[in-house]
């Protein structure tokens, strides 16, 4: 059997529709338990928060989560040494919503102003990846048909049936970052669901770009 092998590019814009704030907790204690017990009590407070704003708990989810040992240098007779001061956690999240300028900027202002001093970051998804990941497959698809298309006209051959179709099936991921900084608000603290940072953001559409493999019988 006679095969040609084509491979096909799709590119989309994607305007996204939902805003992502991934928020980091961080805190250091002497002792394990108690470093994971402020973990807990902080994650719960942070729950808290966004409760004020319409989410519920489980809208909170969280991206890595870690405790490491820290140290620190001292100096000893003239030799440096390290001695051990505690334990580090450090909790990522994520809260995603429909995009909304007014209430994103009653979110940040709440989270900039709580007593829990988190960072945190702005980003934009879309809420269906999927339907832009299948509408990225047909592009690319599209693309290899037609360059075999031009393949087989110039060699004077036909094209038949495909015998196989190659995909990578990786991850895609659609998010662009306007402010890709962490941001860390250093106000005092005062809390109220009706307070808010005055926000003109309009994201970029996202680009994303994927390739399909295509082979057919050719006659």
């Amino acid at each position: 059997m006679r095969t040609i092998r084509v491979t096909g590019k799709g590119q989309i814009k994607v305007k996204p529709d939902m805003t992502r704030i991934t928020i980091t907790l961080e805190g250091m204690y002497p002792d394990y338990a108690e470093t994971l017990r402020h973990s807990s009590e902080n994650t719960d407070s942070l729950k808290d928060v966004l409760a004020a704003f319409g989410f519920e708990r489980t809208d909170l989810k969280t991206l890595s989560f870690n405790v490491d040992t820290e140290y620190e240098s001292y100096k000893d007779h003239g030799a440096y040494k390290q001695r051990f001061v505690g334990y580090r956690f450090k909790h990522i999240l994520k809260v995603e919503f429909d995009s909304d300028n007014e209430r994103l900027g009653k979110i940040l202002y709440a989270l900039g102003n709580c007593d829990l001093n988190p960072e945190f970051r702005i980003s934009y998804t879309v809420k269906d990846p999927e339907a832009a990941k299948n509408e990225l497959l047909g592009k690319a698809v599209k693309d290899a048909k037609e360059k075999a298309a031009v393949i087989t006209a110039a060699a004077s051959v036909t094209l038949k049936d495909i015998q196989s179709i190659d995909y990578s099936w990786g991850e895609i991921e659609f998010e662009v970052s306007p402010m890709n900084r962490l941001m860390k608000a250093c106000a005092p603290v005062v809390a109220s669901a009706d307070l808010s940072y005055d926000l003109d953001i309009e994201p970029d559409d996202i680009e994303v770009a994927d390739t399909v493999t295509v082979v057919w019988e050719i006659a």
